[in-house]
């Protein structure tokens, strides 16, 4: 399920531009087309709630005024260093029945045995890269470390997706392990000279 997303094509293009689109307190963006691209404004409290509900890689229908309702995903973004507003974002029109390559963020679930033990956890790869078609894009990919004990691995090929999600990634590449902090020894000081 796709959510709508109201869009304005912009004329003007450039700094002055793109700071008059912010001060109306819109988001400056481009949409790469599948057969065109421009410059369009779009209304950033539409955005968050869509990405809220759906997730980052939500297919969102974007209608411009104008023109054809289109499918696209959210490409990219910029987001301003100290405030939580969006600064930039790029849209990239999709056609619904050829895959598309995406991040999709792995989900940890539980705290593990070696944790609980004193371990830490260290999560190597945060997203994951995935082809699939459009509708098919997960939220995000879950995993449970619940069973996992001290000095443990688990590999992209512990991931469980489904049949039509191609993880881009080598199997043995490592998501996350759990490792106990080897506390260096302190060196005994030097006997001082008198």
């Amino acid at each position: 399920m796709s959510e709508v997303l109201s869009g304005k094509i912009r004329e003007k293009t450039g700094k002055v531009a793109t700071k008059e689109v912010r001060r109306n307190g819109e988001i400056p963006a481009v949409l790469y087309g599948l057969k065109d691209h421009f410059s369009l404004s779009i209304c950033p409290d539409n955005l968050n709630s869509i990405l809220k509900i759906k997730g980052r890689n939500a297919l969102i229908d974007l209608d411009l005024e104008g023109d054809k309702q289109r499918k696209v995903i959210l490409k990219d973004y910029q987001s301003h260093p100290l405030k939580e507003r969006w600064v930039h974002v790029d849209l990239l029109e999709v056609d619904v029945t050829k895959v598309v390559k995406v991040n999709v963020n792995v989900n940890l679930i539980g705290k593990s045995a070696g944790e609980k033990m004193g371990g830490l956890l260290n999560q190597v790869l945060k997203f994951i890269h995935v082809e699939c078609l459009p509708n098919d894009i997960p939220q995000f990919i879950d995993l449970d470390i619940t069973s996992m004990e001290l000095g443990q691995v688990l590999h992209v090929s512990d991931l469980n997706v489904l049949d039509k999600i191609k993880i881009l990634h080598r199997p043995n590449e490592a998501v996350v392990s759990v490792y106990l902090e080897k506390i260096k020894e302190e060196e005994p000081a030097e006997e001082e000279l008198i």
